[in-house]
């Protein structure tokens, strides 16, 4: 009976979380990588190249855009998240937050009414990195704030 029940824990554990929230899964075979689509977003097809895809709210309200990438320009995650960041500060965000381990990085920032919720982390044989951003209008914090953590939590190396 124990080993059943620890059985019917660990099933359980492994189920994604969307199986019990209503939200949906997106899985990357190119570099893969794995993660959780919030209900109501509604996939635009995997681009051409295979490295991810958008996914529209509302069909303007939200878009969360997901790829992954092999270290081409930058030796290692942590000069291609850095590079990333940059490029947005350079284009105008305003950063609100940021925090980054050698194995992850995240920002949030705001620009013309804009919010910008970006998340990234390393592939589990550390040749690239999986990443995801969500943008949405500042009107739209209320529907879609409470996403973002459960949306970055979610993104995952299958490995």
């Amino acid at each position: 009976m124990r080993f059943s029940l620890a059985l019917l824990a660990s099933l359980l554990l492994a189920t994604p979380a969307f199986a019990q929230s209503g939200w949906g899964y997106y899985a990357n075979a190119r570099y893969g990588y794995e993660l959780d689509i919030p209900p109501g977003f509604e996939g635009q097809g995997e681009s051409q190249n295979g490295d991810g895809q958008v996914f529209l709210l509302d069909g303007r309200v939200g878009k969360l855009t997901t790829w992954g990438g092999y270290f081409v320009t930058e030796p290692d995650f942590e000069a291609e998240a850095n590079t990333r960041f940059a490029s947005d500060t350079a284009d105008g965000w305003g950063v609100t937050a940021q925090a980054a381990t050698p194995g992850w990085a995240t920002w949030s920032a705001t620009k013309s009414g804009r919010v910008l919720q970006q998340h990234m982390i390393q592939l589990c044989d550390g040749s690239g990195y999986a990443a995801l951003r969500l943008e949405y209008a500042q009107v739209d914090r209320s529907k879609l704030d409470d996403l973002v953590q459960p949306l970055t939590t979610s993104l995952k190396s299958a490995c």
